[in-house]
């Protein structure tokens, strides 16, 4: 193949294809971490509708029920906080092994009928816990796997996806396997996903050796967690980074909590209902697959900021209380315009030093999942003094004013630090087409 240099000192190298969907899947390591990924969710899924059904059936409490879900986000602060050194600590397979293995386990016990209701209410906290470590290791292992590239990108938004399309094919896998196996056998089915997870994971993704130096093993857990946490957030670009993947979803999760007391306000019944639970999530993977599919690197990240800046402006139409048609264009819309993750994505594997990886990672995880779950309280919280419109135009609202400030720190944090780069050729693999 002929050079630029052979051809002559005025002639420019063709532009290397960008990488796509085909790449992603043509590599060998990343197929079955997908799988595994797939597996891990619908365990997690079917394992909280067969919980709730559970705790519902031997208490006959709908607190005690709804806590079954909603322990599903609080223990993440202290899994991606107290326990995110973990991930940087241990090799990388071990501990997404171990993880897989610690949650077969635990849906092993809970499925025994000796199991007390606070014993599985424990177990549904370790399940959290580890959840954020889980996720943090596999999208650091993820970089290692796919580089830290375009394909790195399209890998983690693709496991986006995933999750979503997991969520709702969860939500139906688990009342068929209600219906047929009851609550106990449906967590029985759980433990089978996580151990082919686990297996998945240990024959498919090759060792890799542990991102922190041996040194740093004389060091606490706990210490060792903290400290990384601080580092991570000390640093202002991953900092901003950090919160433009949190602060969207605070506000976009107003909706979806609010669903059930909007259909009843607006009359729709519970097929109604469920397709304004599920649009967003629609919403979601259009946009992603579309950006993904349609759109240049270099163009995901130019749009990145101006589309984190008004992904929730739609749901300021629920000041009028649309009607089902109406709120399900609003809800896609909103859903759509988490494709600006696409571009985020890139600056942030490139911000964290390779060494916090991992603790960045889990961070960013329970960041998100903590931010959700309070979300979903706040939104409920106004609802009760307001109305359930009212909650959600005004997340649109609050929610558009602080994304743009957020989106115009990061631009201006980026700027300078562009500024700063000292003159000379860019480092080798840099080629400045990311933009903004």
């Amino acid at each position: 193949m002929t050079t630029a240099q052979e051809a002559g000192p005025g002639a420019e190298a063709p532009r290397a294809r960008a990488p796509g969907w085909t790449d992603l899947l043509r590599t060998a390591e990343f197929r079955p971490v997908l799988a595994a990924h797939l597996l891990s969710l619908l365990g997690v899924v079917v394992s909280e509708v067969a919980l709730s059904v559970l705790v519902y059936g031997l208490t006959g409490s709908p607190f005690l029920s709804a806590l079954t879900f909603a322990l599903g986000f609080l223990p993440y602060l202290f899994g991606g906080t107290l326990l995110a050194g973990i991930a940087d600590r241990h090799p990388p397979r071990r501990v997404l092994v171990l993880c897989d293995l610690l949650c077969a386990a635990c849906a092993a016990v809970m499925a025994l009928p000796a199991t007390p209701v606070a014993g599985l209410l424990f177990l549904r906290v370790v399940l959290a816990a580890v959840a954020p470590v889980f996720a943090g290791t596999r999208m650091a292992t993820l970089a290692d796997i796919l580089g830290e590239g375009e394909l790195f990108v399209l890998g983690r938004s693709l496991l986006r996806m995933v999750s979503q399309s997991a969520v709702l094919t969860g939500f139906g896998a688990g009342g068929v396997l209600l219906t047929v196996a009851g609550p106990r056998g449906a967590l029985l089915v759980t433990v089978t996903t996580f151990l082919l997870s686990a297996t998945l994971l240990r024959l498919g993704t090759r060792r890799r050796p542990a991102r922190t130096a041996a040194r740093g093993e004389r060091t606490s857990l706990l210490r060792d967690s903290l400290g990384g946490a601080r580092r991570v957030l000390a640093h202002r670009p991953t900092r901003g980074l950090l919160l433009l993947f949190w602060v969207p979803p605070f506000f976009s999760v107003a909706p979806e909590a609010l669903a059930a007391p909007y259909a009843a306000q607006i009359g729709v019944g519970s097929t109604g209902l469920g397709l304004l639970m599920c649009a967003m999530a629609i919403g979601t993977i259009a946009g992603e697959l579309l950006a993904g599919t349609l759109l240049s690197p270099a163009s995901r990240a130019r749009i990145a900021l101006p589309l984190a800046a008004l992904t929730l402006l739609p749901l300021v139409v629920y000041a009028a209380g649309p009607g089902r048609v109406t709120s399900l264009f609003v809800l896609v819309a909103t859903g759509a315009g988490s494709a600006y993750t696409l571009g985020v994505d890139r600056w942030f594997v490139d911000a964290v030093p390779k060494e916090l990886r991992g603790r960045a990672m889990t961070l960013q995880t329970a960041g998100l999942m903590t931010l959700q779950g309070l979300g979903m309280a706040l939104a409920g919280a106004v609802a009760e003094l307001f109305s359930a419109r009212a909650a959600v135009a005004g997340a649109g609202l609050l929610g558009t004013v602080c994304c743009a400030l957020l989106a115009l720190d990061v631009h201006r944090t980026r700027t300078r630090a562009k500024g700063a780069r000292p003159p000379g050729p860019r480092p080798k693999g840099e080629t400045g087409r990311t933009g903004m």
